[in-house]
């Protein structure tokens, strides 16, 4: 799993989105137990706070150091460094595995095989994200074109899968759908700044060209399509795949995995 992220934890911490309260509330009603849960790629711990709300006990997990160190503390979220696709854990132990904004990139067939095999029979996997923000049509154009053209060299060819909201992605559980739903914020200029640095992108631009993409001529821009409003609402759709460990999914998936290798 590739670290982009570490080095500015702080300012996702930050600026990054969260989740909406509409997300929560349909996973917790798919949820048969609420006893453990896990929350892989935590980052700075926003889905795990929210689950430690509802759950005994929540343990989280991050590859990065420097972003745990940002992460929201409660008395029953347990930190640690971990990979996704190497947490040690036993069998059965968990009614809900929560991934926000980070399954694209993992090894997906390691990670569901974990996941498999620490998932309670009966419980759930939510690989959740949110799209390309949207505000208003002349700040989505300024916005659209740094996305796309200006920094389209510059995005992981993983990034594809979000642009995709995981549609194309294997998932070998009894999928449930995701009604639609989105992330909505009043934000200054200066936060959707802040917010569009953390972009991964962003960081391979500057460190690829010794340039930041977000220079003057952009920010004249930007700052020209949004106007004399002193804040706007943002909106990011939300996405997700979500699913049931059931007992014939784990079967398919292993006999998949035994043919393959």
């Amino acid at each position: 799993m590739k670290d982009n992220f570490s080095h500015r934890a702080a300012e996702y911490a930050r600026f990054r989105p969260g989740y909406p309260a509409a997300l929560f509330d349909f996973l917790f009603a798919q949820c048969r137990q609420f006893n453990c849960a896990w929350d892989c790629a935590t980052g700075n711990g926003q889905i795990a706070a929210v689950l430690a709300e509802q759950f005994r006990q929540v343990e989280a997990t991050d590859i990065s150091e420097n972003q745990l160190r940002n992460a929201l503390l409660r008395h029953n979220i347990r930190y640690r460094v971990a990979a996704a696709e190497q947490f040690v854990y036993i069998e059965n132990t968990f009614d809900l595995v929560t991934v926000g904004q980070a399954a694209h990139w993992f090894d997906l067939e390691k990670f569901y095989a974990e996941v498999l095999r620490v998932l309670k029979p009966g419980g759930l996997l939510a690989l959740v994200g949110y799209g390309l923000l949207k505000i208003d049509e002349a700040t989505d154009i300024v916005i659209g074109h740094l996305y796309r053209d200006i920094l389209d060299d510059y995005w992981d060819p993983e990034r594809r899968l979000v642009d995709a909201a995981l549609a194309t992605i294997p998932f070998p559980f009894q999928e449930i759908q995701l009604p639609e739903m989105a992330s909505e914020y009043r934000w200054t200029p200066e936060h959707l700044l802040g917010y569009l640095s953390t972009w991964s992108a962003v960081g391979h631009y500057e460190k690829q060209t010794g340039n930041n993409p977000l220079d003057e001529a952009f920010v004249a821009a930007l700052r020209k399509a949004w106007g004399n409003e002193p804040v706007k609402t943002v909106r990011f759709p939300i996405f997700g795949r979500i699913g049931r460990h059931t007992a014939g999914h784990f079967q398919r998936h292993r006999r998949d995995a035994e043919t393959r290798s």
